[in-house]
């Protein structure tokens, strides 16, 4: 491919300025890169246009305006209206423009959109991400990317801005199919670890004293350093969603169908989030588990 990524003249497009696009595209403003903006609730943008940006009334319209469009946003439905939609970005992207999907999606989806792009002479990433709201303010996701390896190499100047590990997979959908896999390592861990929080609360123990001798052992993980203390203090706000964790497990369990291929603990830990938003947490943090958990053997817990 062609483009050059130089801050000062490449643009950049954002679709979808929540929880997470806000932050990563608030990076890539600081880096130096014009950006256009679009979301459906224009108050989302608001703090990003105070940074230098400008808001746009369609993903098309950013399309138009941009060199790099990215999007990140909630549903396999929302990623096939913001891009292959009518006022979608790929009907308005220019020919050597490259898409780059960081939603977590379908695999076909990717695939589709690849195709659809390639018909139009435009370049298409999935670029799914890890790391959560921290991650995303403070520059350290982890990016996996699926797509042609010449175009994920083209736009990794952009990547490096958002992010501190970022792996080429593969071809289209590599990249989806790699975040499967690390939701499918969180989902099994946060049990873990809110069953674990939970035997030390009714044992009578001091939870943050315990976990300073548990969070640098054998036992240590991201949710466990990061999540983990959230709960002690009762502090449930979405860093992301658990709605979108359990669109997560059920594209991965959807996919492990069409593979053939049991993944138990999958499956119960998609039940027991099910569990969390029918007790009204949907849109609470994924840390929100522990409450349904608790629940369960009715012990009580900070913020329940």
């Amino acid at each position: 491919m062609n483009i050059s990524i130089e801050p000062g003249k490449t643009r950049i497009g954002w679709i979808g300025t929540g929880v997470m696009g806000s932050s990563m595209c608030g990076r890539l403003i600081d880096a130096g890169y014009s950006a256009t903006v679009f979301n459906r609730t224009r108050l989302k943008t608001e703090g990003l246009v105070a940074r230098g940006a400008r808001a746009a009334n369609s993903p098309a319209e950013v399309a138009q305006a941009s060199d790099v469009i990215f999007t990140i946003v909630g549903y396999p439905r929302d990623v096939r209206e913001v891009i292959l939609g009518e006022q979608g970005a790929l009907s308005a992207a220019a020919a050597g423009s490259v898409l780059v999907d960081m939603t977590t999606s379908e695999p076909a989806l990717a695939v589709e959109i690849a195709d659809r792009s390639k018909e139009r002479g435009v370049y298409s990433l999935d670029a799914p991400v890890s790391g959560g709201d921290i991650g995303a303010r403070e520059g350290r996701l982890s990016i996996m990317i699926g797509g042609e390896r010449s175009v994920a190499e083209s736009v990794g100047p952009l990547f490096e801005a958002m992010g501190k590990t970022i792996v080429y997979q593969g071809g289209p959908g590599s990249g989806q199919h790699t975040k499967l896999v690390n939701q499918t390592l969180i989902a099994g861990n946060m049990v873990g670890v809110c069953e674990a929080l939970l035997y030390a609360h009714k044992a009578g123990l001091d939870v943050e004293t315990v976990l300073r001798s548990v969070s640098g052992g054998a036992a240590g993980s991201w949710s466990l350093s990061n999540l983990a203390p959230r709960m002690v203090a009762g502090d449930f706000e979405p860093g992301f969603f658990v709605e979108h964790f359990l669109k997560d497990m059920g594209i991965a369990l959807g996919e492990a169908r069409r593979m053939n291929l049991s993944l138990p603990g999958l499956a119960l830990a998609e039940q027991l989030y099910r569990a969390v938003a029918a007790q009204g947490m949907a849109r609470k943090g994924t840390q929100a588990l522990v409450l349904a958990l608790a629940d369960l053997s009715r012990v009580e817990w900070k913020g329940a």
